[in-house]
């Protein structure tokens, strides 16, 4: 169950993600708008991922804010070698292939490699447990 509803947040990330950028485009298409759409879903994705993990993946409840702006900083920091692997595809399909489109099929592709790796980075890096950690 708990793969199942992962993969279900993934999605839903991966649509705001996606949203978000076609957004960008949409309304801006000027120098620099594809680092400008894919840095803009990736901040909405990340957003609503760790909100959805916190709550229904990891079940950790906040002490505070402070505690909260913690744990997304850190799960942020996670982000980022994911999101390097994210963006990398992202690019070399946009960049190697002609159809306006391919990009999206590299976002997905990259988002699903690097939710899978950030999984294991966030269970054992930001989502502790603090029942293991004693023992």
């Amino acid at each position: 169950m708990l793969v199942t509803r992962y993969i279900f947040f993934a999605v839903i990330s991966t649509l705001v993600n996606l949203t978000m950028q076609y957004f960008v485009f949409l309304f801006y298409t000027g120098l620099g708008s594809f680092y400008i759409a894919m840095f803009s879903g990736t901040l909405a994705g990340l957003t609503i991922k760790y909100i959805l993990d916190k709550k229904w993946i990891f079940y950790h409840k906040v002490e505070d804010s402070k505690d909260d702006v913690k744990k997304f900083t850190i799960y942020s920091i996670m982000g980022i070698f994911t999101t390097v692997i994210f963006w990398g595809i992202e690019m070399a399909f946009h960049y190697l292939f002609s159809n306006p489109n391919s990009k999206y099929f590299g976002a997905v592709t990259g988002l699903c490699i690097g939710y899978t790796i950030k999984y294991f980075l966030d269970k054992k890096y930001v989502f502790i447990d603090k029942k293991k950690e004693i023992v």
